[in-house]
């Protein structure tokens, strides 16, 4: 039996930055993967692919120039499923490559196959072709990540109706498509088909929808998508779904409500990848979603030299956070220094537009009772903006009135994902309104939004004592 000091189960964000960094300590690693090729759900069918998706719409619809050339306007007039594959294709194969020279470099030894417990020390590996192997570690850090939640009053077939994972492969472009669930995934899919143009219908059986984000941005970006034809059924719990033939779908809503659309995608909730794993056989449990709860600064499970990391243990479910606590979870698992990470990280929607946002919400700094003042920008009034064409997005910060000191940044709009980061820079250094004063940005330039924002705030705010 082959013995490792640290056995790494899945090889997604959080499974490959551990098992590298457990590598460069210079200790041995096994990562074993039951996937066809590794990385994870983040490069087959999560991040990766969703985001490729995205770009891939908005560059062949020419949804980007529409507010110079109207919305007719289009790149490719005749878009098919297939040409939203073959950009797909090409990202993925890269992205599995770079992560196989890394392992291969760092001297991580991978093994295709899925692993279950034997004992609190050892698991076996059963292999594509039924051989089993048996390997024990001194420590292990379960990393499997997530499926997506199939309810049985769902009558999934791979075809019509859908979970987030087989949106990918879809046949044909629906002309409409239902929604169901507007977390992070249902909203990403529902805008990126209204880029294409397909009626979208967003049901949520709760009255509102990324309860996590400022609802100043949440109100703009729901503006935005009603603006487009989206419909929003929030507050509408599905009784039943039904298929009355190919492409003939219908959702029936409480209250005798009925939506129709050529696909449905089911996209209410993940569910952790752990049943296979036997963790009766190591004294683990899970939650009602399969998910492992563990101490939140070590990523330690009940059983001390077990750890988990990633989407397998809930909140915030990010790939960006997934491969911090993976890092964090390898240093504690081995005895190594770790770096606490920083109080506030961004967070990234990838619908269109983008919402990103670092720090506390409006709402929570009302909570906390600290007297504050917010600056708002909205990127038409930048000059990139005009030569853009873009005729929404908006920058919002909250600063402290006592400090001064930057306590959230929010934005919704084209490039938010990579403008938020001049924000997290700020606030984790525990910066001033005074820094976006004083300070000059590129011009012309989007992060121009970072002065406009902070002056519409100045403005407002007590003299600053010298």
């Amino acid at each position: 039996m082959e013995h490792y000091d640290l056995i790494v189960i899945g090889s997604g964000p959080a499974g490959r930055r551990a098992a590298i960094q457990a590598a460069k300590f210079g200790r041995s690693v096994l990562v074993v993967e039951k996937g066809r090729r590794v990385g994870g759900v983040s490069v087959h069918t999560g991040t990766i692919p969703s985001k490729t998706l995205r770009e891939t719409v908005l560059n062949l619809t020419g949804w980007r120039e529409r507010g110079f050339y109207g919305r007719s306007y289009r790149v490719k007039q005749d878009i098919c499923a297939e040409d939203l594959r073959a950009r797909l294709h090409i990202t993925l194969n890269h992205e599995i490559e770079v992560l196989e020279n890394q392992f291969a470099r760092n001297k991580v030894t991978t093994m295709r196959g899925e692993a279950r417990f034997v004992d609190t020390h050892k698991i076996e590996v059963i292999g594509e072709s039924g051989e089993i192997h048996h390997f024990s570690a001194g420590r292990f850090l379960i990393a499997v990540g997530t499926k997506p939640f199939r309810p049985d009053y769902v009558p999934f077939d791979g075809r019509y109706i859908l979970d987030s994972d087989e949106i990918l492969e879809i046949a044909e472009l629906p002309r409409a498509i239902t929604v169901i669930g507007a977390g992070v995934i249902g909203v990403e899919y529902a805008s990126i088909f209204s880029a294409l143009d397909c009626h979208v219908t967003l049901v949520e059986p709760r009255n509102s929808m990324l309860d996590f984000i400022d609802s100043e941005l949440v109100a703009d970006f729901t503006h935005q998508l009603r603006d487009r034809g989206i419909a929003l059924r929030f507050g509408s719990k599905v009784e039943r779904i039904e298929k009355h033939g190919p492409g003939q779908c219908e959702v029936l809503l409480e209250g005798g409500r009925r939506v129709r659309s050529d696909v449905i995608l089911f996209a209410a909730g993940r569910m952790g990848s752990t049943t296979a794993l036997n963790l009766d056989a190591c004294n683990l449990e899970t939650d009602h979603r399969g998910r492992l709860k563990v101490d939140p600064m070590t990523f330690q499970t009940s059983v001390p030299h077990i750890y988990a990391a990633g989407d397998v243990i809930g909140f915030p479910s990010l790939a960006s956070t997934s491969m911090e606590q993976g890092r964090i979870a390898a240093c504690q698992a081995l005895g190594e220094t770790a770096y606490d990470p920083p109080e506030y990280f961004p967070y990234g929607i990838y619908a269109v537009p983008e919402i990103s946002t670092v720090g506390m919400t409006e709402e929570e700094v009302k909570d906390r009772g600290i007297p504050y003042e917010c600056g708002v920008a909205r990127f038409r009034e930048t000059s990139r903006g005009h030569i853009m064409g873009l005729e929404t997005g908006l920058l919002k910060m909250i600063f402290s009135l006592k400090t001064r000191r930057l306590l959230g940044c929010h934005i919704v709009g084209e490039g938010a994902t990579e403008l938020v980061h001049i924000g997290q820079a700020v606030l984790n250094l525990k910066g001033t309104l005074e820094y976006f004063v004083e300070n000059t940005f590129n011009y012309p330039t989007l992060a121009e939004a970072y002065k406009i924002a902070a002056l519409d705030a100045w403005n407002r705010m007590p003299p600053l004592e010298r």
